[in-house]
């Protein structure tokens, strides 16, 4: 099934379980053919349906709780139950029970093509070396949580630098139009449970955020609250794309909050699955960092081995997980990582090429 088609197919699976809104739909499709990065992340249904016939012995490989829809810019940071700031993966709309391979060899792919886009410098076979060393030495070490107080300073200072201003971020969101429809009262009713006091007066406002997830109803309430402002965020959930690449022949229970719940990270008390809405807060310390926001000079080798680390923590809460994981990766070769991310960045290069033929006719 070609790209456009699988497209077709995948919209209308999702239009039959939760609301799309057609014009960012469309923005979507837009952002699809601006470049091979966006395309990726806006077509994780594409990749689960190449995945078992381009990866095939990748493809066998011990299951976990997995992210799925995981990139290079999917890793952000939020305040813990300590208000302490903490880092790590940001997104998990598309977990499920995956081959830990997907993630890895998906991570790496989207290194190959941020070096190939100039956003990385370092070479495409060494950060596959510096994830896959990163994602080991913490099955290995048992893992842990990463909180930016003490320890990773170097960390620290590359993303506290790109926190946005909170005059800059509040601008912009009293800047984003006011929803003109009615939204749906359980998502009303999702984000009150979130807010900090009862009866806050709030303005729901319309937010275009994310590319995997752009289409969904996402409804934003600002709020005052002892004399500054807050945010949150109600976005529709729906099964995994997964699901719908097996062709409905699995569960479509969404797995959002089971995999927060059992990896190890530090608890972002924020975000909440409330029925078929996830809600979080919005903040200028509380998002994605993209790579492009980060400091030029930078250590990107040591960057990525720590996304392989945040990545086996996320692993790590599928039960007896690390050993499974270590004896089938000691039997693979050395450069494995390095080879299947590159057959499937072949593979989305030809999906992008096709989709922006089809944009431009």
């Amino acid at each position: 099934m070609r790209i456009v088609k699988a497209t077709q197919s995948y919209e209308t699976w999702l239009g039959k379980r939760i609301v799309l809104l057609p014009a960012d739909v469309k923005r979507k499709h837009a952002a699809m053919a601006e470049g091979v990065f966006p395309f990726l992340r806006a077509t994780f249904y594409r990749w689960m349906q190449l995945w078992p016939d381009v990866c095939e012995a990748e493809n066998r490989a011990p299951e976990i709780l997995g992210v799925g829809d995981l990139h290079v810019e999917n890793f952000g940071t939020w305040r813990d139950v300590e208000g302490r700031l903490a880092w790590g993966i940001n997104d998990f709309d598309e977990a499920y029970n995956i081959p830990y391979t997907i993630d890895l060899v998906r991570l790496a792919a989207s290194a190959h093509i941020a070096v190939h886009a100039a956003q990385l410098q370092l070479d495409a076979k060494d950060a596959c070396d510096a994830i896959l060393a990163g994602y080991k030495k913490s099955l290995e070490t048992g893992g842990h949580v990463i909180v930016l107080a003490e320890e990773h300073p170097w960390l620290r200072s590359m993303v506290t630098g790109v926190l946005r201003d909170p005059v800059q971020f509040w601008a912009k969101m009293d800047a984003l139009p006011t929803w003109k429809g009615a939204a749906p009262n359980s998502a009303r009713k999702a984000i009150e449970r979130m807010l900090p006091a009862k009866g806050l007066k709030y303005r729901i406002v319309h937010r275009v955020a994310g590319l995997g997830s752009l289409g969904r109803e996402r409804y934003v309430a600002v709020a005052e609250y002892e004399g500054a402002k807050i945010a949150r965020e109600a976005k529709a959930m729906a099964p995994s794309a997964c699901v719908w690449a097996a062709k409905g022949r699995v569960s479509e229970r969404i797995e959002y909050e089971q995999i927060m719940d059992r990896a190890l990270r530090a608890t972002d008390p924020f975000v909440k699955l409330k029925g078929r809405w996830i809600v979080r807060r919005l903040a200028p310390d509380c998002s994605r960092v993209e790579l492009s926001s980060m400091p030029r000079e930078r250590d990107e080798a040591r960057l990525l081995h720590l996304m392989g680390f945040e990545t086996a923590n996320v692993h790590l809460g599928t039960a007896r997980a690390a050993r499974a994981i270590l004896r089938d990766l000691a039997k693979r070769p050395r450069t494995w990582l390095h080879e299947a991310s590159t057959k499937m960045v072949k593979a989305t290069m030809q999906d992008w090429k096709q989709w922006r033929r089809g944009a431009d006719s």
